[in-house]
Formats: structure tokens, sequence, C-alpha cells
């Protein structure tokens, strides 16, 4: 296996920049996802890691050695795309086959490496089947044997689940975590949806526009956002964020008053425009007398099995509570919520950026 750094690589077409000069080190054996929004730079460049996409300027590296222009069947790594790329002509043998051919290794050894990665996936029986009578999770697990036989020191996933209806996602985002467990590989992975990214991953990069906003493990994107992009990207449903201001000590909304948390003091400044951001989760309904109680109207309730969704309206603010299905009140209600004050965070209203750094 073999580590990835990315230093100040840029992506362009002709005058037109796709990624900014991103720096990312990613480590031996580490699980790393790319995540964002459609158009934000983290195919091109999984495909710059690959060598399907040329490096514009910045030095690209794998295992220690600058790979910007080095062939990609010579960089130790192989690709699963997102519509699996298999020969329809051929058996699931013959694609996994196939993949070796260029190593020139003797038959016994490429038919001991098909028989242990089908063994691995689950392939066993299906090795004489064409693509053409395979499910789509079985068509996707053989483009992951395609690659596992060369055993490569990388593995890129570029939107790998995308084709598969939800149950077949579950199912094959356990095998591609089990696998990584197994093999301990290096692998970079690019999807747009945040599930994807914080079951599998070991560090998240999240992407916006070929900047990268945010990168740190599961909790640390989730808990501690950098700014109100990764705010409202991680996390389903998305933070609340309110307009806010301080004054005197309180946070000052048009419906409510909160007090300033102690872990804010000395970051803001008196009459600072900010944005209060709480998850749905940490938004509580309570009784009507309770100290801190805010009135609210609920607009619409989405049940969800255990939980349920309130689209609440306070005074002039929409927001999310997720709330037990039990206690779930109905469209048109009046309600009391609170704020767990532990769960607050605070950005600046002119940059998006946290208040606590």
């Amino acid at each position: 296996m073999s580590s990835i750094a990315l230093e100040k690589v840029v992506k362009r077409y002709g005058a037109f920049e796709i990624v900014h000069g991103i720096d990312l080190a990613i480590d031996k054996g580490e699980f790393v996802v790319l995540l964002g929004p459609s158009g934000c730079g983290k195919t091109t460049t999984l495909r710059m890691v690959a060598g399907l996409e040329d490096v514009s300027d910045g030095k690209l590296s794998i295992g220690g050695r600058v790979v910007n222009d080095v062939a990609p069947k010579d960089r130790g790594v192989a690709m699963v795309f997102q519509n699996y790329a298999l020969y329809p002509h051929m058996t699931v043998r013959q694609n996994m086959e196939f993949a070796l051919r260029p190593l020139k290794l003797a038959p016994g050894e490429v038919d001991r490496r098909v028989r242990e990665t089908a063994a691995i996936l689950g392939l066993d029986a299906l090795l004489a089947r064409k693509p053409s009578a395979l499910s789509g999770g079985q068509r996707q697990r053989v483009a992951m044997g395609r690659a596992m036989v060369r055993t490569p020191e990388v593995f890129l996933f570029d939107e790998p689940l995308s084709n598969l209806d939800a149950k077949l996602r579950t199912q094959v985002r356990w095998e591609i975590g089990k696998l990584h467990k197994r093999l301990g590989t290096t692998i970079l992975y690019v999807t747009h949806d945040q599930v994807e990214a914080m079951t599998l991953a070991d560090k998240i990069v999240i992407m916006r526009d070929g900047h990268v906003e945010q990168v740190g493990s599961p909790e640390d994107v989730y808990t501690r956002p950098a700014n109100t992009f990764v705010a409202t990207f991680i996390g389903s449903p998305a933070m609340n964020l309110v307009p806010a201001r301080l004054m005197g000590g309180k946070l000052q909304a048009e419906a409510f008053t909160l007090p300033l948390p102690d872990r804010f003091a000395g970051r803001t400044a008196e009459g600072q425009a900010v944005l209060i951001g709480t998850r749905p989760s940490d938004v509580t309904l309570t009784a009507a007398d309770n100290p801190g109680a805010l009135r609210a109207t609920v607009e619409v309730t989405e049940y969800l099995g255990d939980d349920a969704l309130l689209d609440l309206r306070v005074g002039l603010h929409e927001m999310i509570a997720q709330v037990p299905a039990a206690n779930r009140p109905g469209n048109d209600a009046s309600v009391h919520v609170t704020f767990n004050a532990a769960g607050l965070h605070l950005f600046d209203a002119a940059t998006g950026g946290t208040l606590l750094s």
C-alpha cells in the first residue's frame, strides 16, 4: 500500500480552472472520501490521481514518487468506475483475467488470483456468467474484483454505488468496508452521498467549487464544521441556521433571544452579525412554562418510523426538529421548543466561517 500526496494541484481546461491548488495528504492504508456536490472537482481530482487527467500545475505523488508524468498503468493504482465498465462479451472470469494481461503472469498465477479474489467477493459461482446475467450489485463486485486481482497499492472508487438501489447500496457499502478492513489497502473514494462518506471514511475531504473546505474524521466534520457550507452539507436533515446579532452578551434573533454560551466568549464582538446553527436533533419539544421555551407552529410533519421531522415556524424563521415519532404533533399544531445549548454553533454571517476554531 502507498501514501498519496497532492501539493498545490491545479487542473485547467484551457483558461477555465476546475481544481484550484489543493493540498491533501493520504496515509498508507487510509480510507479517504472526497465528498461534495456535483461539479465540485472531486472526480477530476480522482482522475488526476489515476492518471486519466493531466495535472496542470502542482505535484502529485504516490508512495513518495512524483507521478505527474507517469502512465496510469505504471502508477500502482486500480480504479472502480461508476458504470462498472465490464466487457459484455466476456465472462466474469475473463473480465478479471483481462485486468492481469499487462502483468504477463503465468497461467497458474492468473488462475490463483482470480479464484482467491472471487472467494473474497462471493463470486465463485458466477465466474462463468456474462455481465448481462448479473444483478447490479454483482456487477459492481465484479468491477471491484477486476481491480483487486492486480493487487494495487491504491484503490480508486468513482461513485461506485450511485447506480444501485437503496438496499444494494447498503449491502455493497458494507462489502467495501469489509474489503478495506481485510486488505488494508489505501483507498480514495469519490461520492456525493454523505452516508457513504460518514460510514466508510477514516478521513473526509469536503470540496466545493474546486477548493477543499475541510478535512477531518467523520466526527470532526459533523461536530466541528469549519463553515456554514460544511455545516449544512453534512447531516441529514441539514443544520438549521438562524440570523442573529450579539447584543449585550446575548444572541438576539428576530423571534427569540439566547444567552451566549461561555465557549464563545471573547470570540464575538458586540453588534456582530452571526448565524446560530443547531442540528435538528438538538431542537426539543418542551412545556410552555419551561425556561427558554420558544413558541413554534408545526407546518409539516414527516413520519420516519422511530423518528419524525417537524418543519417548524418560529417567528419568521423556518427550522427542522427531529423528535421521537411517538411524540410528534400534527400539522398546524402550536408547540414550544428549546435548543440544546451544548450543540449550538456560531458562524460569522459575513464569511460563513465558524467562530469556534
